[in-house]
């Protein structure tokens, strides 16, 4: 009989002040199997990958009790931090979505990436050669130059990508990967994807915590829904994704981005903002530079313009230009008089906040009362309602709301100020499938009923298509190629865009 790496029964956790988070959980994952656990923001996923690596132990304040706690055949309920820290990396490697926060600012990515060889006594020029081999593994272009930089210097994308070599170095027997393609581009995403269906079927057991249904539809084997802190349903991952057995499971699935934007494309307005051969570069890792190179584009009133490309491709530099962000080197940058408010939503919100404020503080300093009719402004709860967030997480701190949560929270925050530009960098990356149909929604209701017009950068094609009128694809810094979006989805004139809706399977008939 296979001993499954992870076992658990009975499992509980209760966060500080009595609140449980999760009740009663059975899960086991055997070796070679990849049991993916999916469910809304909030429904406890992050906390229970935490559990599982002994981090939430790490505090008195949280309290966790099992029936059954097994990792790798050793009983955990009772273990130390000490013992939990021998455990982590050698025997259970983990990858969290949060990669500016998850890694060390102060260290390179060597050390980072090499700290699980190192506290397994690999030294010198064979632990260099691992650390390269995990992050070309990884996806991570030019792998030995990375490994001075520090965390600082990547893309959120490059990032990622960090933090998944640190979790493979060491070949663990069993990974758990929490959101591992949040911040990666879809052709990056695929690899990784492809990277981790290798290692589960060499015999690693993965426990993949994901709001993505098509990286759970191409690499696990059983699909487990949390609602609320439970399972409420666990079957094979195609029978659940042809047939899901509960409320919950059938949200999921039914709100998967399948086509084109719904309606004809709104006529646009007025020219907002106009770019004409600007760039905006910066030095990169292996000589040379990187960033934004020679784009030209006009953006007006009402119009939804997606912006897709891989990592490093320039398309977060565009974002903070087009925003007021960054001011371009060379270029012109011509807005309307008045000039537009253009508010940026960031790909990473838990940085942009100031982590003493509460939810509601980081949302009412953004208010700006309605100049059009009553002079009446929007309050911050009803400004969470309209992201589809309860007013109770008004009193929150940004650091204990989840991935999701703090994403819908940045998007209240830019709503606040009425912006006639609204720039969204990876908006919905951090959302599960249900939550992300119904930001997807009110952007596009934004768009229509108050003409904002949408800049909206993200790897995920298939929202892309959802939202926007018009699509750019870059690549090195520069626009490769612009269309309609149905026309540039439906018959693209790149080989590199073909390559890229092809890694995904989005193309083709909405």
């Amino acid at each position: 009989m296979t001993i499954p790496l992870l076992d658990t029964t009975g499992l509980s956790v209760t966060a500080p002040g009595g609140a449980r988070v999760l009740t009663e959980l059975e899960l086991t994952v055997a070796p070679g199997e990849c049991l993916a656990v999916v469910g809304s923001s909030g429904a406890g996923k992050s906390v229970l990958a935490r559990t599982l690596l002994g981090l939430t132990q790490a505090s008195p304040r949280w309290h966790v009790e099992a029936t059954t706690l097994r990792v790798a055949g050793r009983d955990v309920r009772r273990a130390t931090q000490r013992q939990w820290r021998g455990i982590r990396g050698a025997t259970v490697g983990l990858v969290l979505q949060d990669a500016l926060q998850s890694l060390d600012p102060l260290r390179t990515i060597g050390a980072e990436v090499g700290e699980a060889l190192a506290l397994r006594g690999v030294r010198g020029a064979e632990r260099r050669a691992a650390v390269i081999a995990a992050l070309q593994a990884a996806g991570l272009p030019d792998a030995e130059a990375r490994l001075v930089q520090r965390p600082g210097e990547l893309s959120g994308g490059m990032r990622q990508r960090a933090l998944i070599a640190a979790a493979l170095a060491a070949q663990p027997p069993l990974l758990i990967a929490d959101e591992p393609t949040t911040a990666l581009d879809s052709a990056t995403a695929a690899r990784v994807l492809d990277h981790l269906s290798g290692i589960r079927d060499a015999g690693t057991g993965v426990l993949l915590i994901s709001h993505d249904l098509g990286a759970v539809a191409r690499v696990a084997n059983r699909v487990a829904v949390l609602e609320a802190g439970r399972i409420v349903e666990c079957a094979p991952s195609a029978e659940f994704l042809a047939r899901p057995s509960t409320p919950a499971g059938r949200a999921l699935v039914a709100a998967i981005p399948r086509g084109a934007k719904p309606g004809p494309p709104p006529r646009p307005g007025r020219e907002l903002i106009t770019l004409t051969e600007v760039s905006r570069l910066f030095p990169a890792p292996a000589g040379g530079t990187t960033g934004l190179r020679s784009v030209s584009l006009t953006l007006r009133a009402g119009e939804a313009l997606g912006v897709v490309g891989e990592s490093g491709a320039g398309k977060t530099t565009l974002a903070r230009v087009l925003a007021g962000a960054e001011r371009p080197d060379s270029g012109a940058l011509a807005q309307a008089d008045p000039p537009p408010r253009a508010r940026l939503i960031p790909q990473d919100p838990l940085a942009t906040f100031d982590p003493r404020w509460r939810v509601e503080r980081i949302i009412a300093a953004s208010i700006r009362p309605d100049q059009t009719s009553s002079g009446a402004q929007r309050t911050p709860a009803e400004l969470l309602r309209t992201v589809g967030l309860d007013p109770k997480l008004l009193r929150r701190r940004p650091v204990s709301l989840s991935g999701g949560q703090r994403q819908r929270v940045a998007i209240a925050r830019a709503l606040a100020a009425r912006p006639d530009v609204l720039v969204c960098d990876e908006p919905v990356s951090a959302l599960d499938m249900a939550t992300q149909a119904g930001i997807l929604a009110l952007l596009r209701k934004l768009q229509e009923r108050e003409h904002v017009a949408l800049v909206f950068v993200s790897h995920d094609l298939a929202a892309v298509r959802a939202v926007a009128d018009r699509t750019l694809i870059m690549r090195d810094g520069s626009v490769i190629e612009e269309g309609p979006t149905e026309q540039v989805f439906r018959s693209p004139q790149h080989e590199f865009t073909r390559e890229l809706l092809a890694a995904t399977g989005v193309s083709g008939s909405a």
